[in-house]
């Protein structure tokens, strides 16, 4: 992982980013931030996909004391985990492309609940998932990746509100 974070200017808030250079390094960041998470905290996880959106969420899993193993839920759509002190709540929209489908996920139900949600695939619903939310965008640097190496990630925070401002500054420390 870098030193420490890079921060720029950014719609919806200041960008926090960091760099990870393997799997184990993006569980990593991800442990450190299902540390800071509290109920109700809503984390939109953007990128392509190989980008690390899942990796992302083992760690956060894992920060939260869920034992169980995380897998995206592409298929099944949504997923709970029990953690030490509250459950994740974990959503993958990739297969969904109408807002009307949202109501039948139980997403709805769980938004500013008795835990988190992390939300994979959700960017093109940010007008129903609700403002105060953590946009969470992973990038995978191919381009500075030797042939045959597996690229580097760049994961941003970008906070809407301030409980995501708090955890993105929390993250940045």
């Amino acid at each position: 992982m870098s030193a420490g974070p890079m921060n720029a200017s950014a719609p919806g808030g200041a960008k926090t980013a960091f760099v990870t250079r393997s799997t184990d390094q993006t569980i990593a960041l991800g442990r450190r931030l299902g540390e800071l998470l509290e109920p109700g905290d809503v984390l939109v996880l953007t990128g392509d996909l190989g980008a690390g959106k899942t990796q992302l969420t083992k760690g956060i899993a894992l920060g939260m004391g869920v034992t169980d193993d995380v897998c995206s839920p592409t298929f099944t759509i949504g997923m709970v985990y029990e953690g030490a002190r509250m459950p994740l709540y974990h959503y993958d929209l990739y297969r969904l492309d109408d807002p009307s489908q949202l109501d039948d996920t139980g997403i709805f139900d769980v938004l500013g609940d008795d835990g988190p949600c992390v939300i994979e695939w959700g960017e093109q619903f940010i007008d129903q998932l609700g403002d105060e939310r953590l946009d969470v965008v992973l990038s995978r640097l191919d381009d500075e990746a030797a042939p045959g190496e597996e690229p580097a990630r760049e994961v941003a925070f970008y906070p809407h509100g301030a409980r995501p401002e708090q955890i993105a500054a929390q993250m940045g420390m």
